[in-house]
């Protein structure tokens, strides 16, 4: 490796790991939706979420690494980091549901379980087709329409966890209150941190367009 390898890597470096960790994720959430609609072969179905899982922890720190080494980098460093780390939450919620699910010994899905994993889905994709306009800028418009998106999304997700919450404290099974507000909230969660990327994507078009 030359020095000015070492010093100014490839710009496509953080570009393929963002969109290799966005797809990951995208996998991730469609294996998460196909858990929930067909609530079959548990624990195979959640292995396959926890290798996605491993494979997006080792693409985040690949990428912490390069951002580490590299005195110049194509964005802001805090903006590479901010993005990074968000990416790979939104998998470890999706796959930290999943484990829930299994550990806490569900029988059945539900509507609003079912209704969070296509939300968590489709901001998934909104997410991996926004990073690709990331790489060269020339739509911020298209990158801004797609934060609003997943924002939307978001804002839909806050809506069914209410709605789940208020149906849950109807029951008197203080154990089945526990274990489905943690789902619940996890699945929650996981859009927030969604939500998380589609902001730093706005700042990033915002500053680099």
């Amino acid at each position: 490796m030359s020095l000015r390898d070492w010093i100014i890597p490839n710009d496509h470096v953080f570009y393929d790991i963002f969109e290799q960790l966005a797809d990951t994720t995208t996998e991730a959430a469609r294996l998460l939706v196909d858990l929930v609609d067909d609530y079959t072969n548990i624990e195979e179905k959640v292995r396959k979420i926890k290798k996605l899982e491993h494979q997006g922890d080792a693409l985040a720190h690949r990428a912490y690494a390069e951002l580490n080494r590299s005195f110049i980098t194509p964005l802001e460093p805090e903006e590479i980091s901010r993005l990074t780390t968000a990416l790979d939450d939104t998998l470890d919620f999706v796959d930290g549901t999943a484990r829930k699910m299994l550990t806490y010994g569900i029988e059945a899905t539900d509507p609003y379980m079912k209704e969070f994993a296509k939300i968590i889905y489709l901001q998934a994709g909104e997410v991996a087709t926004a990073v690709r306009e990331v790489r060269n800028l020339k739509n911020p418009e298209t990158l801004e329409k797609k934060c609003i998106e997943i924002n939307r999304l978001e804002n839909l997700a806050d809506d069914v966890l209410a709605h789940a919450i208020t149906d849950l404290f109807d029951s008197e099974d203080a154990i089945k209150i526990i274990k489905l507000k943690g789902i619940y909230e996890s699945l929650e969660e996981a859009t927030d941190k969604s939500e998380d990327a589609a902001n730093v994507l706005a700042d990033i078009a915002i500053r680099h367009s």
